[in-house]
C-alpha cells in the first residue's frame, strides 16, 4: 500500500484507497496461502489458480475503469518491491540466500504480471467491440421521414459487418412502421468502391425483398466517376444526388404533391 501511495501515477479519482486496500490483502491473502518453497518458480501453475483468478479480476475490473497498463502493472510490480524488501531486511546476512530467493520472488511476481497483462488486453479489446458496436448502432439510425417512407443516412466507411447492422436496422424499421419506400443517403461515405458497392446492392435487395423499393441518394460527382470506372451496374436502382432529391421521387411514387402556401 505504502509503494502504490507513495506512486505519483496513483488514479485515485478511479479507484478509492479503501478499494485498493481491500485488492491488495485479497491478492496478498491468496498468495501466502499458495507460496511454497517447492512453487515459488512456478506462478503459472494450476497451484496458483486463485491468485491468477483474482488477478484477472482485478485487470479486467480496471481495464474497464480506465486505467492504463501502465497504472497496472505500478499495481503488481509493487508487490515485488515490498517483497524484496522484506527479503532484504530478513535475511540481509546471507548474500548468496539473498541472491537466491531474490530471483526466485522476482520470477514469480513477473509471472503474475504477464497474467495481469494478458488479461488487461483481452479486457480492453471487450471495452474498444462493444464501443464499435455501439458506435455501430449510433452511427446508422433509421428516420421515418413521413408516413411510408423511411431514410437511413449512413456516414462512415461500409464493410461487411457494419452492412448487416445497417440491413437489420433498416428492415426491422421497414417492418416496424409498414413503409414501402427507403432511401439510402451516402453523402457521408467518404469513397465507394467496389466493395463499398456491393454492399449497397445487397441492402437493396434485401429492402425489395421486403417489398419497399429503395432509392440511394448522396451520389456525388466524384462517387459517380468512381462507380462508372469500376464497371458498376447500379441501372435497376433508383439514384439521386441529394437527399432532397430522393425525398421528392418518393413523394411522387405515392402520389404525395408539397407546395408551399400562398399567403
Amino acid at each position: 500500500m505504502n509503494n502504490q501511495l507513495a506512486n505519483d501515477s496513483l488514479r485515485d479519482d478511479l479507484l478509492g484507497n479503501d478499494d485498493l486496500r481491500a485488492q491488495s490483502e485479497e491478492l496478498l491473502d491468496a498468495v501466502v496461502k499458495t507460496v511454497n518453497n517447492q512453487n515459488l518458480e512456478h506462478g503459472l501453475s494450476a497451484e496458483f489458480d486463485d491468485v491468477t483468478e483474482i488477478l484477472a479480476g482485478i485487470s479486467i475490473s480496471r481495464a474497464r475503469q480506465g486505467f492504463s497498463p501502465r497504472d497496472t502493472g505500478i499495481y503488481i510490480f509493487g508487490l515485488k518491491d515490498a517483497l524484496l524488501k522484506v527479503l532484504q531486511d530478513e535475511i540481509k546476512n546471507d548474500p548468496q540466500t539473498l541472491y537466491d530467493f531474490t530471483l526466485r520472488i522476482s520470477k514469480l511476481v513477473d509471472s503474475f504480471g504477464i497474467t495481469t497483462f494478458e488479461t488487461f488486453i483481452k479486457g480492453r479489446e471487450e471495452v474498444i467491440l462493444r464501443q464499435t458496436d455501439e458506435i455501430s448502432e449510433i452511427s446508422t439510425p433509421v428516420i421515418r421521414v413521413w408516413d411510408g417512407i423511411v431514410a437511413l443516412p449512413i456516414i462512415g466507411t461500409l464493410d461487411s459487418a457494419r452492412t448487416q447492422v445497417v440491413m437489420e436496422n433498416l428492415l426491422q424499421q421497414i417492418v416496424d412502421t409498414g413503409s414501402s419506400i427507403a432511401i439510402l443517403d451516402i453523402s457521408g461515405v467518404p469513397a465507394v468502391d467496389s466493395l463499398v458497392a456491393q454492399h449497397l446492392i445487397k441492402t437493396v435487395s434485401a429492402t425489395r425483398l421486403m417489398g419497399a423499393e429503395c432509392i440511394i441518394s448522396g451520389i456525388r460527382p466524384e462517387i459517380a466517376q468512381t462507380v462508372v470506372h469500376l464497371g458498376i451496374d447500379l441501372s435497376n436502382i433508383v439514384t439521386k444526388a441529394s437527399l432532397a432529391s430522393a425525398l421528392k421521387y418518393a413523394f411522387a411514387m405515392i402520389n404525395l404533391e408539397v407546395r408551399k402556401s400562398q399567403k
